[in-house]
């Protein structure tokens, strides 16, 4: 695979200004479970509600920055709640996972460390070392093209 720029982009290095999002193919091929990992973000109630069920049902739900209608099941719509909870982002919370729920919270949207940074309390430089190594963490990757 090559970039506009002609190179591989394996050889591109992200730097303070390269995106990264959620890559959640990634999780796909991965040994992990997705849902287990999602549950463990939640509160402790939430968490012990939805981990009873196996069931998909489906709510409306009000983007309340956009205005937008969007469709989520229900563990979606724990993690917007849990993403509510000013807690939810905490220095408690390892790097990855702080990480993660910033892109659990936002709906995905790429960002780069630097604004990794700002909704984390975490270093950006310490960011882009974590998420630019040789490691995929939770399906974190940069946006190379």
């Amino acid at each position: 695979m090559t970039t506009t720029s002609g190179k591989p982009s394996f050889l591109i290095k992200p730097t303070l200004d390269t995106k990264f999002r959620v890559d959640y193919s990634w999780w796909e091929k991965s040994s992990e479970d997705l849902r287990t990992y999602l549950l463990s973000h939640l509160l402790q109630e939430q968490r012990e509600r939805l981990s009873q069920t196996d069931e998909v049902r489906t709510v409306d739900y009000i983007d309340p920055d956009t205005g937008e209608v969007l469709e989520l099941d229900e563990l979606g719509l724990a993690i917007q709640d849990a993403a509510e909870n000013p807690n939810f982002i905490n220095q408690q919370t390892s790097l990855v996972d702080s990480v993660f729920r910033v892109f659990l919270a936002n709906g995905n949207m790429p960002l780069t460390p630097t604004e990794l940074a700002e909704r984390t309390g975490r270093s950006a430089n310490t960011i882009l070392k974590t998420l630019s190594g040789g490691q995929v963490y939770k399906g974190i990757r940069a946006l190379l093209t």
